[in-house]
């Protein structure tokens, strides 16, 4: 078994195959917001509720070591400010060699499609596949399209080509947006030879809504989850994670994962 492998099992469920992921590397773009102002308190959260894996920049690798429990870490290489000039260009910040120094089983980077910034950001998902693969160590890429024409960046035909060039260009798992139906978003995985998960997106107003959209993706044969502030921002980030990993990994329905929520959610 190779190394990338053996860690790839350290972030996705041995007997589902599937993956519940927390980002929590929103400190650097947006800075110190709720649900992570006292982080130590949420990882900890989050693991108890069951999550796989959490993603998180290198500064924070030694605060979440006694309180990750048995959670994959996924170290972020790539950022950017709400307050740039151009915050959906992402630039590295870290590269795939300290990463693995910390002790990351997995490493991610965001790349904002039709954005002025695309092609610095696609020659780095380029140099940093190629990395992750001598290193043997696996690559989530999280791609969105930030269309300047004003098409939907949430449509099927964005999204699907959206995950495909993750996976064309070295990505192990590809992290989209939902495309709001599950017939939609088959068609996202038939045309993407990786695992592909969701991305949280902005705050959802109900807990139904947000086991909606994960059964959805389940439904139409996702990989999994990677949500951010719809879960570290939740009153109760275990309960909500706890949710989740019913649909994702045991098949539950919505109704029977909301009941890990108790009756007021």
């Amino acid at each position: 078994m190779s190394g990338k492998k053996i860690r790839m099992e350290r972030i996705l469920d041995r007997n589902s195959g599937k993956t519940v992921i927390i980002p929590m590397d929103h400190g650097v773009t947006v800075g110190p917001v709720a649900g992570l102002i006292h982080i130590r308190e949420t990882i900890r959260s989050v693991a108890v509720g069951g999550a796989n894996a959490v993603v998180m920049h290198k500064g924070l690798v030694e605060t979440a070591l006694k309180n990750r429990g048995g959670m994959g870490l996924i170290l972020h290489l790539s950022a950017s400010t709400q307050t740039g000039i151009d915050p959906n260009s992402k630039t590295l910040v870290c590269t795939v060699e300290e990463a693995i120094k910390l002790g990351a089983d997995a490493i991610s980077i965001h790349v904002n499609l039709g954005t002025e910034g695309e092609k610095s950001m696609l020659r780095d998902l380029g140099v940093v596949s190629g990395v992750a693969m001598e290193w043997g160590i696996p690559l989530l890429a999280m791609m969105y399209s930030k269309n300047r024409k004003g098409d939907d960046e949430k449509s099927v035909k964005i999204v699907k080509h959206s995950a495909r060039l993750g996976a064309e260009l070295g990505a192990d798992i590809v992290k989209v947006p939902y495309t709001g139906s599950p017939e939609g978003f088959r068609e996202v995985v038939e045309g993407c030879f990786v695992p592909v998960v969701i991305a949280g997106g902005e705050k959802i107003e109900t807990d139904q809504d947000i086991l909606e959209m994960v059964n959805g993706a389940m439904v139409a044969g996702g990989a999994g989850v990677s949500i951010g502030r719809n879960v570290f921002q939740h009153k109760h980030p275990s309960k909500i994670v706890r949710a989740i990993c019913k649909i994702v990994h045991d098949g539950s329905t919505v109704k029977e994962a909301l009941k890990e929520l108790g009756p007021k959610g």
